[in-house]
Order: C-alpha cells, then sequence, then structure tokens
C-alpha cells in the first residue's frame, strides 16, 4: 500500500517558541513578528525548514519568539551567516531580520555585497530610525537635524535610503512596508519568500520609547499605497517613487525576475562543465607536454 501523504494546516501558534517578546509596549516591532507568523502560516512551512537569521538591537531578539530554527549574530554579521546558511541547504528558507542600525551601519559593507550576489534571502530591515537598544542615538536612517542625547543641536548626517541603496547594489525584490499595516507585511514577506533572489523589505517601524518624532500617526499621515499603475519592473520609476517623501509609498517598487541567484552560480560551479574544467585544462597540457 502506497504511502499516503498527509498535509498538516498550520496555525500562528506553531510558529511561536513560547518565549514573551521584550519590547516596550506600542513598538512596531510586535506587527512585524505577527507578519511572519502569518508569512509562514500562509506558505505552510514546517517550522524546521526556516531560519530566522539577526543581528543585535531590540528588532534582532526576534528569532528568540519563533518555533523556527535561529540564529542571533553579532552585530552587522546577519548577511554573512544568513549566506553560509542558504549555501549549505539550500532547501532551507531563510529569513534576515534586524534593524537599520544593524543593516545599514556596521552591517552596510555586508549588505551591498548580498545584494549584488542576489543572495536568495528575503531581509527584514525593522527601521525606525534610532537606536533603541543603545536607548536612543542617531541611525543611518535618521534625519536630517534629528536630535538626541548624542546630537544635542542635530545630526547634520544624511538619511541612508534604503530602497535606493538596494537597488543599487543588485537587489532584485524591493519594497516598502510598515508595521501598522500587518497584513500588507505579510503579503509583502510571502512575496518576498517566493522570489528568487535577494528580497528587501525595509518597514517602517515606530519606536515609542526614543523616537518621537517618525512616531504610528507620522507615517499613517506620510505613508500611501504605490498606485495601481506602478511598473515594478521599471528600474527608473522605482527609483524615483523610493526618492519620494511626500508621500513615501509602500509596496513593491523593483522586481526583476529570472535574474541568478548566488547559489546558483555555486551550483554551476561545483557541478557540470564548470566543475569539469579543471580536467579540460589538465588534458590540454597534456598535448603540449
Amino acid at each position: 500500500m502506497p504511502d499516503q501523504v498527509v498535509t498538516v494546516e498550520h496555525t500562528i501558534e506553531d510558529y511561536k517558541s513560547g518565549v514573551k517578546p521584550t519590547w516596550c509596549p506600542g513598538c512596531g516591532d510586535f506587527g512585524v513578528l505577527n507578519a511572519v507568523y502569518n508569512g509562514l502560516r500562509a506558505k505552510g512551512y514546517q517550522p524546521e525548514d526556516v531560519v530566522l537569521v539577526s543581528g543585535i538591537g531590540c528588532s534582532s531578539r526576534l528569532p528568540f519568539f519563533s518555533s523556527t530554527y535561529g540564529f542571533h549574530t553579532v552585530h552587522g554579521r546577519t548577511m554573512p551567516i544568513a549566506t553560509g546558511i542558504k549555501v549549505a541547504n539550500p532547501n532551507l528558507k531563510v529569513l534576515a531580520l534586524g534593524g537599520d542600525g544593524d543593516a545599514f551601519a556596521i552591517g552596510g559593507g555586508h549588505f551591498i555585497h548580498a545584494a549584488r550576489r542576489n543572495l536568495d534571502v528575503c531581509y527584514v530591515i525593522m527601521d525606525n530610525a534610532i537606536y533603541g537598544l543603545t536607548k536612543g542615538q542617531t541611525s543611518p536612517t535618521s534625519m536630517v537635524g534629528f536630535v538626541t542625547k548624542t546630537t544635542p543641536k542635530g545630526t547634520p548626517d544624511r538619511p541612508v535610503n534604503p530602497l535606493q541603496l538596494a537597488m543599487a547594489s543588485g537587489a532584485t525584490f524591493v519594497a516598502r512596508a510598515f508595521s501598522g499595516k500587518p497584513k500588507e507585511l505579510a503579503d509583502l514577506i510571502v512575496q518576498g519568500i517566493d522570489h528568487k533572489g535577494f528580497a528587501v523589505i525595509d518597514t517602517y517601524s515606530p519606536c515609542p520609547t526614543f523616537n518621537k518624532v517618525n512616531t504610528f500617526k507620522y507615517y499613517r499621515d506620510q505613508a500611501v499605497d504605490l498606485p495601481r499603475d506602478h511598473d515594478a519592473t521599471d528600474v527608473m520609476q522605482a527609483w524615483a517613487r523610493a526618492q519620494s517623501i511626500d508621500p513615501v509609498y509602500l509596496g513593491v517598487l523593483y522586481r526583476a525576475e529570472g535574474e541568478a541567484s548566488f547559489e546558483d552560480h555555486i551550483q554551476a560551479a561545483t557541478s557540470g562543465t564548470e566543475a569539469n574544467a579543471p580536467q579540460v585544462v589538465s588534458s590540454i597540457l597534456e598535448r603540449f607536454s
């Protein structure tokens, strides 16, 4: 008698670890966590088939709250660890998670190279424009003039534009989300997981404790969905809308399908004609020896 395949429909509870989140009340990261749960549930993944990789920061605690595999790395090293996991076992679904500081400051170099390699990983960045874990310093996405304890006269630094940085570096799926719209974020996470290549979802995730400017109300007033006629395959259109600050656009700004991923190149280099290259070269050299 042939084996029967039993399909189990998961609930959100299947993806919870039992460890309660330690974020401040009202933190935007709660919405991101629920969106991750819902995204995984929508895909129907077994928890053991998923790895959540994070760096250091308030948002990087997220893997503790999930029943999937998790790797809490050192500061800024989310992408190297995610790369190693994905290359070692391409069958795993790897989600990278962290804050704007972890992604674009100490981890900025790794972010660029993960994008140019088109690593098959979905990176959800919880962007609160502040360093929350260290009690409120400016981050790479803080606005010019932003006042903190370490910048009492306002920061003179211009902010990084995460979406333009991702596109310029070679990411093939670039989206923006808002943790105050968790259903839409869950859908973007599903799309990011399904995308073959490096998927970046920069997510506005307000910090109610240390950032009194970029609040939930601020983003509800500033953020709008992309127009229905937006062409996500048009990189120049995506670039222009990523530049807009009033309004800021939510949704998939840019998508390029059919690009070979980093794992595809690794597989080609270790099998098939490329793997046979040393033998071919040896045979040619023997003819002239």
